[in-house]
């Protein structure tokens, strides 16, 4: 079974010990701890935890949210805040980064436990309606619909293609479509052709 990675991003040292003892009981791994928001994106080019618990009062040039929307930007790991403080005025910044959920301190392990399985169930979920959105977009993309006015020949019936040539209605169909042509003669040129030829009527 998977052993789930957790970065945590504390600036108080005791206080992340902590958390790393109880993440560790609770069958976490802690692969790094670092206490500001500058290492937190130093150590995401060494490391990819499968989430980071984060303080929102960092030291440093990088507050918790700052480094939060970064991760969010270009990492996609879901993010859980650590806070003191939980007025509206903090909440409504917070929800700024798209955390997976926050935590008020002092932290208790049951709730830890259950804001962190389900911040990797949504972030699980998340990965997989991606995919699968990557996926119908490749489908799409293979998949060549013929739209608006084509040029024909009312003799010949070649087609003008975008660059002004004029090649078989055949070759312009299979090179923008999935369509793929066999031939053969229907009976009414085969009448024409070849009159002497006995066809019978259908």
């Amino acid at each position: 079974m998977k052993k789930w990675e957790i970065m945590i991003v504390e600036d108080e040292v005791l206080i992340a010990a902590e958390l790393a003892q109880q993440l560790n009981s609770l069958g976490y791994n802690v692969p790094v701890s670092v206490t500001s928001g500058e290492k937190a994106l130093e150590k995401l080019a060494e490391v990819t935890p499968d989430l980071i618990l984060m303080d929102i009062q960092l030291k440093g040039e990088l507050d918790g949210i700052e480094t939060a929307m970064h991760i969010h930007d270009h990492h996609k790991i879901p993010v859980i805040f650590l806070t003191a403080f939980a007025d509206d005025t903090f909440l409504q910044k917070a929800k700024t980064s798209e955390p997976f959920g926050y935590l008020i301190k002092p932290i208790d392990i049951r709730e830890l436990h259950s804001t962190i399985e389900m911040a990797l169930f949504k972030a699980a979920a998340e990965r997989e309606k991606e995919q699968l959105i990557r996926e119908l977009q490749a489908a799409l993309a293979e998949n060549k619909i013929l739209k608006g006015f084509i040029p024909i020949c009312a003799s010949c019936k070649k087609i003008r293609d975008d660059k002004g040539y004029w090649e078989q209605i055949e070759k312009y169909i299979q090179d923008h479509s999935r369509a793929i042509f066999s031939h053969s003669i229907c009976p009414d040129c085969i009448q024409k052709l070849y009159p002497d030829l006995k066809w019978p009527k259908s």
